[in-house]
Formats: C-alpha cells, structure tokens, sequence
C-alpha cells in the first residue's frame, strides 16, 4: 500500500493505538502517523471547535505511532497486528447528517425505486419509461426556480410526481440523519448490509465537517450505504434503509481546510469508485461534484441554523450522482452488493476510502459509544 491511499494536506483522524485504552487523535507527518492526543484537545471534536483547526493540527506537540502506510495496511487486513495501530472513523462526537438527491442521476433512480417499490425486476423498463416522460435535461434546472416549478406541474399532470422530485428540484433539499455519533467506521473496516436487503449499493460521496457554528472546515469521504428495496417500498422507511450497523464509513482522514485546499477545491472533486467482488466482478464507477445541483453551502444552511443547532458540530454526506446498473446476476437484474465486495472511493485530494461488504448483523457490533470516550478520557485526565 502507498501513500496514494492518504493526501499531502492537514490531516486529522483517530486511531486505536498499543497500549492505549481509548481512541487517539492523530495526523500524518513525512509519512508516520502521529498521535497529537493532549489534555482540552483530546477528541477531534475539541480540536475542529478551536477556531483554527488547520493550524492547530499543524503544531500541535505529538510522538510517532508508526508508519502511516503500515497503519493503513494494518487496518484493511482480516488480521490484524495488534502491535501495529489501526485507523478508526476520523469523527467522534459529531452528528453523522446526510443529504439525499442532489444529483440528477441519483434523482432519476430514486424516483425509479419509488416506481418500482422495491422490486428491481421491473427497475430497467420503468428507467426508460420515466426518461420519456420527462423529456427535459434535470441537471439544467435550479431546485425551487420558476423553471423547476413549471416541471414539477408537468410531472404531476403526467401522473409521475415523486417525493424523491420534490426534494431533488423543488425548494427544500432532503436532510437526514446516517447514525448516532461515534457509529461511523472507517479505513479498512467492515460496512453492513441489513439482512433483509436484497437490492443495494455503495454510495460514494464526499463528507464536510462542519463546527458548531455553521463553519465549514474540512472534508472526508464517505460511503453512505443504501439499501434500495427498503427505501424503494416507502420514505418513511429512510431509517431502516440507512441506519444500520457499520452502514456509515467516512476516512481515512478528515483533510482540513488551510487555504490550498478549500471548499473550492471540494466543489470541483472528482470522484472514483471501484467494487470488486469475490466473484471477480468489477464495477467503475465515477461521480463530479461540479455536477451537484445544490451548493455545498445551501446544504449545510439547511442542516444547521437557527432551526437547528449541533453542539458538537457534524459531518455531512453531500449526496452521490452514482447511481449503479450494471448488471451483475444476468441482463435486467442490475446491480446489487455480494458479501466480500470490496469498496474504494477515491479522489486525488481526499486519498482513498475502502472497506469490505458484510451483513450488519456480522459486522463488529457498535458497542463504543460517546459515554465511554468521556470516561476514558477523565480516567487518563484528558479532559
């Protein structure tokens, strides 16, 4: 494994280091992983609150754990060394938000799995009948415009009104919540599909932490597991669809903001997947973020405000435009994850997150949660 994996940048993430009790906060230095762990800035929580986290990360005081390749190397392994550190999910005590249908892509699926009520089957002829009833380019219309509004009086009259066109033109974009903080997992981990599903992919997208005051400050990747029978039967089973054990992976290191990696570097991203199954499929896949139909700071706006306040700050799926159908099991089955697919996505500015398909009922269960972090770090006086 190479560097290619991490980018150059200010890097934060947390690691489960030898002979450490709890989570280590740490950064990436000519190569070696660094724990910068210390008393008032012992959770990337505290450290993204301070007001100048680039420089804090920058600075701060720290000691070797080990080489970052080998850590990263260590942490995708089925066996792990337990003398060598593992990566953990880059975040802790912040909300895990999500934004849905914000490319036209994604959008275009949705309102085929609504259609099609979780029944992939029918997924390839209800695409071309939907695409001939629009008749119009999404990606050229501005959610909630006079434009997007006399498509949507079309769409109704034509009997083909979605909830996932409401969210994906008209004036309100669709928050959700991933998980709890502290659920996410990271590099090299184990991400969980719901045994119930038999129709689901990965969903590769880029992920901004953002302070508890609306202050945009870096950005991850993430892979927002989305189980699309479960969604595809009703909305209001988002829940079960997306929250689930291990169903939220983010890493394998928050990059933050330092003024040559910016949100503008982020809005022109361009972003890779690649699944490999056991079954020596392979699909490609690649998404751009200039694409993306709402800004990354209207999203956050809608998430944070002075309707909504999160203390500990967030991180935020900003929605995928990748939207898988390939076919994998024979012509018109489409594309859905085999236990033991393994998932990258990759940017050149956000290095490469990857993880291995389970079932979430076989994935390591989430039995860390935030009240064990406070009290190991008041035992060790780090608070």
């Amino acid at each position: 494994m190479d560097s290619r994996h991490y980018p150059e940048g200010v890097l934060v993430g947390r690691a489960l280091v030898p002979g450490h009790a709890h989570p280590r906060v740490v950064t990436v230095r000519d190569g070696n992983l660094v724990d910068i762990t210390a008393k008032g800035f012992a959770t990337v929580r505290d450290i993204a609150e301070n007001g100048n986290a680039a420089d804090y990360v920058r600075n701060a005081a720290g000691s070797v754990v080990g080489n970052a390749d080998a850590v990263l190397a260590n942490s995708a392994s089925t066996t792990p060394d337990a003398t060598i550190a593992t990566l953990l999910s880059p975040i802790d005590l912040q909300a895990i938000k999500a934004s849905g249908v914000t490319f036209v892509v994604s959008l275009l699926e949705r309102v085929i799995e609504e259609q099609a009520r979780g029944d992939k089957s029918r997924a390839d002829a209800l695409r071309g009948e939907i695409l001939g009833l629009i008749g119009t380019d999404l990606s050229e219309l501005v959610p909630g415009s006079e434009t997007a509004m006399k498509v949507k009086a079309a769409l109704i009259a034509k009997n083909v009104w979605s909830q996932y066109l409401e969210v994906g033109i008209g004036p309100d974009a669709e928050i959700f919540t991933k998980g709890q903080p502290m659920s996410s997992v990271g590099y090299g981990a184990e991400v969980g599909l719901h045994p119930i599903s038999s129709w689901n992919n990965p969903e590769p997208e880029v992920a901004l932490l953002v302070t508890s005051k609306g202050e945009i400050i870096g950005a991850t990747l993430g892979n927002d597991v989305n189980l699309r029978d479960v969604e595809g039967r009703s909305a209001l089973l988002l829940g079960k669809a997306k929250d689930n054990n291990a169903s939220a992976s983010l890493g394998p290191f928050v990059r933050l903001f330092d003024g040559e990696f910016t949100l503008e570097t982020v809005k022109n991203s361009e972003i890779s997947l690649r699944v490999a199954g056991e079954d020596g499929f392979v699909l490609d896949g690649h998404s751009s973020m200039n694409q993306i139909s709402r800004t990354p700071e209207s999203l956050v706006a809608a998430t944070i405000g002075g309707h909504h306040q999160y203390p500990d700050g967030l991180v935020l799926y900003l929605g995928t435009m990748f939207a898988p159908v390939k076919d994998r099991d024979g012509v018109g089955k489409g594309f859905t994850h085999k236990l033991g697919d393994v998932v990258s996505i990759s940017t050149s500015e956000l290095g490469t997150l990857s993880n291995t398909v389970n079932l979430s009922t076989k994935c390591p269960p989430w039995t860390y949660g935030s009240s064990h972090l406070l009290r190991d770090l008041a035992k060790a006086e780090l608070l």
